[in-house]
């Protein structure tokens, strides 16, 4: 109960607030969607990735681990919600988004105060997050850009052109380098740093809700609900099985499991968005899975201590 509680306090009733800012800031004043995708694909995420890959403590051996996961946890993902795209039909840019949805999860602004909670500050874990949160961040700008793309047939060099566009692909080397050479970032360079990335957040969370505040509202019930439960539900489970099956266990195995467990990414809406492919589903997906993830986060919660 305590987890529901704080989960509920903590994470989603503040995101659902900011949410609600967009809307409203949306009916008032009908705030450009495209300007602040803009914003989050080319400064904001950008700066956060920077800030917390050249910040991090991760070593070499963490860091093969978690990528060996993450490479057969997204492999997994992808071949399940292949099967079930199949399965149910879906045609065009609805191929796209319901991957997109499913495959693409709340690595940061979730993610990492959820592990905070759950493992008290504990820097092994959050080592682990980070890591996740690196490659959640960047799949978005290549693959997800790359797939909404060639789904709508559009020229491959001009494609390739905006993915190799983005800083994202840039920042996060660059910030590896100069963490591992130890190489500062001058005081008046940071410090803007820091100011970007601390707003990320809130943009990202205003997008949403300005394209919430836009819509039609035509309630997708059942295609949202697919994603939802192969999110929220599937998505942990796959998680448990490859730790079991890569023979990873303790701590690590719980801080990787937890991070299977989080609702759909807010770059799943910036990218429908940006590229008009489903915005609308892909919002209503992103705002009922951080709904629906107090219980089944809470519920991941519980069972993790059956980890070993």
């Amino acid at each position: 109960m305590n987890y529901f509680l704080h989960i509920l306090l903590n994470n989603v009733i503040p995101l659902t607030i900011m949410i609600a800012v967009g809307v409203v800031l949306y009916r008032a004043f009908q705030l450009d969607i495209k300007t602040l995708s803009k914003l989050n694909f080319y400064l904001f995420s950008p700066a956060i990735v920077f800030k917390m890959l050249y910040e991090s403590a991760i070593s070499l051996n963490i860091l093969m681990q978690t990528l060996l996961f993450f490479v057969v946890y997204f492999a997994a993902m992808f071949l399940l919600v292949e099967a079930v795209i199949r399965l149910r039909g879906y045609k065009g840019g609805m191929v796209t988004a319901m991957r997109n949805s499913v495959i693409f999860y709340n690595s940061a602004n979730y993610a990492i105060p959820l592990n905070q909670l759950v493992f008290v500050g504990d820097a092994f874990t959050m080592s682990i997050q980070i890591i996740i949160m690196m490659m959640q961040n960047l799949l978005p700008n290549t693959y997800g850009i790359y797939s909404v793309n060639a789904a709508k047939k559009s020229d491959l060099k001009q494609t390739m052109r905006t993915i190799l566009s983005l800083p994202v692909l840039y920042v996060i080397p660059i910030a590896f380098v100069m963490r591992g050479f130890h190489i500062p970032v001058p005081d008046p360079i940071y410090a803007p740093i820091n100011y970007v990335s601390n707003a990320f957040i809130a943009t990202a969370l205003l997008t949403l809700g300005v394209q919430l505040g836009s819509m039609k509202w035509q309630f997708r019930f059942s295609d949202v609900m697919v994603s939802n439960v192969l999110r929220l539900l599937m998505g942990p489970a796959v998680g448990f099985g490859i730790v079991l099956l890569l023979g990873i266990e303790g701590i690590m195995a719980q801080a990787l499991v937890l991070s299977c467990s989080v609702p759909t990414s807010l770059s799943s809406v910036l990218i429908a968005v940006e590229y008009d492919n489903e915005p609308e589903f892909a919002s209503q997906v992103v705002f009922s899975s951080t709904i629906f993830s107090i219980f089944t986060v809470t519920l991941v919660i519980y069972l993790m201590k059956f980890i070993s």
